[in-house]
């Protein structure tokens, strides 16, 4: 099954009425998956056959008379990861807070995979993962700042931050798939810096285009659907995802008498009240219930 993420930053001057249309499509071709829509753009992941899901792209290429091809990052994966198909309105299509900065109309220098080793290995670059903490330590690239946040929305602190000490300082920017970091790199130009660069098609490009001898990434990669992480090879990683708090999880957190499957993880175990655990417990039990009769468990109806 493929799985391609993609995502477009333009002027969508009707979203409901765009959000609608595509759903049908996507419907119709029988994909799965997840596509934000704002009036900033489009971003979304796809999972399916490879023939359906062009047939959304140049759906999409001609909704908006784009010429040339959508970026686009393709993987395989055995199943589907994702369970059903959404297509929602965002007042953003990645949420930084700041709905009025606009990449398609300012943002850093696009930097393809071939020539990002050599701006992070420059001594006088500053490399900043956009990413979550949880992501950061999943993996990363070398000499990578890790901005400590819990959401993409607490960036502009650490932006604000970074700023105030300096702004006279080549930045070098990256984050999953291309689209944090361009939004990010927006932020750092409105605030006075004047070199700033990002990896082209983020993470997932770099993994694809680099022969393993020159790939500079280490460990693995988090993934938002249900392979958690990939490997260097795009491979399916070696994370599974709490049930609790969507933090991945490691074979040693696995291992900790803290993690309960389905209820918590020593990531999130202190942060959680007794109410909330006791529901997730008794959720567990029904779930493992279900299992023994054959059956599986869709909780209650809400």
């Amino acid at each position: 099954m493929k799985v391609v993420s993609f995502y477009r930053f333009l002027d969508v001057e009707e979203p409901q009425a765009f959000r609608d249309a595509l759903q049908r499509l996507c419907d119709e071709q029988g994909l799965r998956g997840t596509i934000l829509v704002a009036g900033e753009g489009f971003n979304g992941t796809l999972a399916g056959d490879a023939g359906a899901i062009r047939k959304v792209f140049a759906w999409l290429r001609a909704y908006f008379d784009i010429s040339e091809a959508l970026d686009a990052r393709w993987t395989e994966s055995g199943e589907a990861p994702f369970r059903r198909m959404r297509v929602k309105i965002k007042p953003e299509i990645v949420t930084l807070g700041r709905p009025d900065i606009l990449p398609h109309q300012r943002t850093g220098k696009h930097v393809p995979p071939e020539e990002w080793n050599a701006l992070i290995e420059d001594p006088d670059v500053v490399v900043i993962d956009t990413r979550n903490h949880y992501e950061y330590e999943v993996g990363t690239f070398p000499r990578a700042i890790d901005p400590g946040n819990d959401s993409f929305r607490e960036f502009p602190q650490f932006a604000k931050e970074l700023a105030a000490e300096s702004t006279d300082r080549k930045l070098a920017m990256f984050c999953t798939g291309g689209i944090r970091c361009e939004k990010a790199t927006a932020l750092m130009l409105e605030l006075g810096f004047d070199e700033v660069y990002h990896l082209q098609g983020g993470i997932i490009n770099y993994l694809e285009k680099m022969p393993a001898e020159e790939n500079r990434w280490e460990g693995e990669c988090f993934v938002f659907d249900t392979r958690v992480a990939i490997d260097k090879d795009l491979a399916d990683g070696g994370y599974v995802q709490c049930h609790a708090c969507r933090r991945p999880l490691s074979s040693a957190d696995l291992a900790s008498p803290q993690y309960r499957e389905g209820v918590s993880c020593p990531k999130c175990v202190h942060e959680t009240d007794a109410d909330k655990l006791a529901r997730l417990e008794e959720r567990r039990k029904q779930v493992a219930l279900a299992a023994a009769r054959g059956e599986t468990h869709i909780g209650p109806k809400t």
